[in-house]
């Protein structure tokens, strides 16, 4: 069984490898049947260490100063929840900047499967209420 010890030393090498772009390092971190999920984006699953390598060499290709910040994390046994925010700056010159919470399944000392709410940074000037009405509609029209 994983301890809170031995979860945050594995976030803490998945946050290394990432921020070092050590790809061997990263899939270090990962099970061989690892299993990622996006519940928000259900079309983006994957299993595998191979597309998992496809994507983050796709992405320290794209954003090749990609920094890794592990905001906080809790542990309960062998399920660890992360925040993280991810920012760099993308080969075209654009700001890289996502935020979100990652929920990893540990066996044997390495994550074995994923659930990613990571999402862009919106910098916008909509207020809460616009936003809001942009969500779920605006009542006074009705």
């Amino acid at each position: 069984m994983q301890t809170p010890t031995d979860n945050d030393q594995l976030l803490e090498n998945l946050m290394t490898a990432t921020n070092q772009h050590d790809l061997e390092a990263l899939a270090e971190c990962f099970h061989p049947d690892y299993d990622s999920e996006f519940p928000a984006h259900p079309e983006r699953a994957f299993r595998g260490h191979e597309p998992m390598r496809q994507n983050w060499s796709r992405i320290f290709s794209a954003v090749p100063d990609v920094r890794s910040t592990l905001v906080t994390s809790a542990s309960i046994q062998d399920t660890v929840w992360a925040e993280w925010e991810w920012s760099g700056t993308r080969i075209d010159g654009k700001s890289f900047s996502m935020r979100g919470v990652t929920i990893q399944g540990i066996t044997d000392g390495k994550i074995a499967w994923v659930r990613l709410y990571m999402e862009p940074v919106e910098r916008s000037t909509v207020d809460p209420e616009s936003a809001l009405r942009q969500a779920v509609g605006d009542l006074t029209e009705r």
